[in-house]
């Protein structure tokens, strides 16, 4: 009888560890959703400040505004070299974004 009894609590403490490892392994494809959402496209014509600010590394709110201001200005970005008139933005900074930098 408490041989059974330890063997039932051994196999019930065996169940919730695989599961709970089971559980641990599902986290990185989670992980990686996020991953594929951080690197989605910003497209330079559409977003606003808030969104520059959030999503492109290196520019703060003020670069961000200063942005946007440019473009109400002179109209949409026709390239995303062009990012490089507006005050601020420099070689280095257009590099670290280029990636994730769209025109529509």
């Amino acid at each position: 009888m408490i041989k059974s009894f330890i063997s039932a609590a051994l196999f019930a403490l065996l169940a919730s560890v695989s599961i709970g490892s089971y559980a641990a392994k599902a986290e990185p494809a989670d992980s990686a959703q996020v991953a594929v959402a951080q690197t989605a496209a910003i497209n330079l014509n559409a977003a606003d400040a808030e969104t520059l600010t959030r999503e492109l590394k290196g520019i703060g709110a003020a670069k961000a505004q200063a942005i946007v201001a440019y473009r109400e200005a002179h109209g949409p970005f026709g390239s995303v070299d062009e990012l490089l008139e507006v005050k601020g933005i420099g070689a280095a900074t257009l590099e670290k974004n280029r990636a994730i930098l769209s025109l529509n």
